[in-house]
């Protein structure tokens, strides 16, 4: 439950319109469910500012619904990431406001009223074949609440292809930066500007690059201040992390880079 559904069952009781028991077994499950199989962490939208997402590899179908479907009993948004076709068909089966974002491999459903996008995180990948990994970021941080911008297909290799965006790329609080082979694109976002970057090593390369190892070293070694690395291909963990930081600067009154 969040913040929001908390606050709404105090009101109701407040207001009479709940009975203390109706209230008790509305946040009785506030802080987890055993499923047997998965804990569902109830809690962390409270805690975090954003409910628990689900990782679906390794799940059945069924699983990754049953969990979707305890998250939107308490009123919370739904995030599965790295879905099938299979798992995606059983969410939106599920809940008919599911939006299976298939190039990013996710499955959206967010049962509350249309949100308010606000500040900016530019979302870049080095070339096509990073953009999947690059739209789970894009489609994980516009959950979080930011508005998003895509530049894709920007790498080094043609190093005129970015510098045609600098000025839009100003006006983001935070760069997320995905790129495969070498991985150097993130080096040259940093040292053109302000904002932080993001960096996303992806699995996409030749063999030498070592399934996204090569340019993982590349991002850890950057010369250029400013650059944060997540792990290999985690799309998610680059949007969240993305978001969290424009959500920091709008509520802190900063539009952007000065």
């Amino acid at each position: 439950m969040s913040e929001v559904g908390v606050r709404r069952v105090l009101e109701q009781l407040a207001g009479g319109s709940l009975t203390v028991e109706e209230a008790l077994a509305a946040v009785r499950g506030l802080s987890f469910e055993d499923l047997g199989f998965a804990k569902v962490d109830h809690h962390r939208g409270m805690r975090c500012g954003f409910p628990e997402v689900i990782f679906s590899p390794g799940k059945t179908a069924e699983q990754v619904t049953t969990i979707a479907g305890r998250l939107l009993q308490q009123g919370a948004r739904v995030l599965a990431t790295r879905v099938t076709d299979e798992v995606a068909a059983g969410l939106q089966e599920l809940d008919s406001r599911a939006v299976h974002h298939r190039e990013a491999r996710a499955v959206v459903i967010d049962p509350g009223p249309p949100r308010e996008l606000v500040g900016l995180v530019a979302v870049l990948s080095g070339g096509t074949a990073d953009i999947p990994v690059a739209e789970e970021a894009r489609v994980t941080a516009e959950l979080i609440g930011a508005r998003t911008q895509a530049f894709y297909d920007v790498g080094v290799a043609g190093l005129h292809r970015l510098l045609r965006y600098q000025g839009e790329l100003q006006e983001a609080n935070v760069v997320v930066v995905v790129a495969g082979m070498e991985g150097a694109l993130a080096s040259v976002v940093g040292g053109l500007l302000e904002a932080p970057v993001v960096a996303v090593p992806t699995s996409v390369g030749y063999g030498a690059s070592f399934q996204g190892l090569a340019p993982l070293l590349t991002m850890l070694n950057s010369c250029a201040a400013g650059v944060a690395v997540v792990n290999i291909d985690n799309g998610f963990g680059a949007g969240y992390l993305a978001g969290l930081i424009n959500r920091a600067i709008v509520v802190g009154g900063r539009e952007g880079p000065s």
